[in-house]
């Protein structure tokens, strides 16, 4: 069994490559299961024809955890992806990676981890106990990170090294960087400065996904790219990621970079502006 988790900064496209690479993974004839770890229970929508499912952490409150079965918690989507989100707590109250703590070990007990591939879709603006619990308890052994050529993006996947990294300290551990995949937002040098920060801390890039209207035309239809644009470039560039994880053999602990290292990486790739841009 493969276990990956997507990590990333919000908003950064985490759940739109995600569940793309889950179709395209389930579309090899592969069985995968897709963990949605964000209170926000979205990340599996796509995958089940726009419904929000409900989240395992709203069931065990509603009807205990030992009334549970594995049928109430695991719904199957497109091309027979398993799909869990595992939700949080009300908004303004108590710890957000709560909701993860609880689904693991629910589905640990419904014996539900029996895929191909397990695919972890974590929020990484913040990589507490709670978010950071798919690597700290060997839940995802390969860990992806999601990020743009913006500052912020990549401070958040840098965030995430540091975390990888400490948790790797323990020789129990096993969870280690896969790669980095870039998220196009169409900046310029774009590619290069990804490609350099993931080169930078001891990693590299296993993607590049452009910038397509398509990705909204597909949502906008309850789809992923995968199942409404099958025959598209775009398609063709998840199956690529999907090819490129599961042949993937090359983890390591990255070293991740102090701010102002980073803000000097960031700022060589920026183009020159002149003074008509500044004004």
């Amino acid at each position: 069994m493969k276990q990956i988790a997507i990590y990333g900064k919000g908003g950064i496209g985490k759940s739109t490559t995600s569940t793309n690479l889950s179709a395209a993974l389930a579309t090899r004839g592969l069985s995968v299961m897709q963990i949605g770890c964000d209170p926000k229970r979205d990340s599996t929508r796509m995958l089940m024809k726009g419904t929000l499912i409900p989240t395992v952490l709203d069931l065990i409150r509603e009807r205990g955890e030992e009334n549970l079965t594995l049928d109430d918690v695991v719904f199957t989507g497109y091309s027979g992806v398993r799909c869990v989100e595992a939700g949080g707590p009300e908004p303004g109250v108590g710890c957000a990676g709560r909701g993860i703590i609880a689904t693991f070990q629910l589905l640990e007990k419904l014996s539900a981890f029996a895929e191909d591939v397990i695919v972890y879709d974590v929020l990484g603006d913040v990589v507490c106990g709670g978010f950071a619990m798919p690597m700290r308890k060997g839940y995802a052994q390969e860990i992806y990170l999601v990020t743009s050529g913006e500052l912020m993006s990549l401070y958040a996947a840098n965030n995430i090294c540091k975390a990888i990294a400490r948790i790797a300290q323990n020789v129990r551990q096993v969870c280690r960087l896969g790669g980095v995949i870039c998220n196009s937002r169409n900046l310029s040098n774009e590619e290069k400065l990804v490609s350099a920060f993931a080169s930078a801390v001891g990693s590299k890039i296993v993607a590049c996904i452009p910038r397509s209207p398509l990705v909204q035309h597909a949502e906008l239809n309850n789809k992923t790219v995968i199942e409404y644009a099958p025959d598209s470039p775009l398609a063709g560039q998840y199956r690529s990621l999907a090819e490129a994880i599961v042949s993937n053999t090359d983890f390591v602990i990255p070293t991740p970079l102090d701010i102002d290292e980073l803000e000097r990486l960031a700022r060589s790739y920026l183009p020159a502006v002149t003074g008509e841009e500044i004004l």
